[in-house]
């Protein structure tokens, strides 16, 4: 029987998060997101029907978590249509990313885990293009300057800025990450 609490579903599948990140996808296991969420033992396997379904919901939540808010959408909107307010906006991105930090390491352990579960293969596949489509519809929609191919190029090299911020945050400092994402559109997106 799967129970319907929305409130402590939700609460399990951040437990689930901070577990992928700190253990990895092996260590993810009904005990430990129990133990995260601090309920009694047992209470995660009467909400998940398996482990595959506590990851792809863990794998939907983070998405869901990183989500910019309306205020932050509006603003973006009244904002300039130039390669500053470009590079400002993916400051912006990037940060609010790397402030998810165990978010975004569950997401890395869901795309490996990925790797040995065609399911989660399938659905990680389905939403990061649907993400990549999104946010090149966002983009044409907005009037910023660079075409499609610049924010896919943006995306990949973001990601990977984005993974040393995470993993090694002392390669880069922050202030050289923003400075490095300036660089990024300044060198893809083209000028006007």
């Amino acid at each position: 029987m799967v129970r319907r609490n929305d409130q402590r579903r939700a609460a399990l599948v951040d437990a689930a998060i901070e577990v992928l990140a700190r253990e990895g996808a092996r260590g993810l296991t009904f005990r430990a997101v129990d133990t995260e969420a601090g309920v009694p033992t047992g209470t995660a396997s009467n909400y998940f029907a398996n482990r595959d379904d506590l990851l792809m919901q863990a794998g939907a939540r983070v998405y869901e978590r990183l989500q910019p808010d309306e205020a932050t959408i509006a603003r973006q909107r009244a904002a300039g249509r130039d390669r500053e307010t470009y590079a400002q906006l993916m400051r912006e991105l990037v940060g609010r990313i790397a402030s998810f930090r165990t978010g975004y390491l569950a997401l890395l352990e869901l795309r490996l885990e990925s790797t040995r579960r065609p399911g989660l293969r399938k659905l990680l596949t389905e939403r990061v293009r649907a993400d990549v489509d999104a946010n090149v519809a966002y983009h044409e929609a907005s009037g910023l300057p660079g075409d499609a191919t610049a924010v896919k190029l943006l995306y990949l090299a973001l990601n990977w800025l984005i993974v040393e911020q995470l993993t090694l945050p002392e390669v880069f400092g922050e202030a050289e990450r923003e400075r490095l994402v300036t660089a990024a559109v300044e060198r893809i997106v083209a000028a006007e």
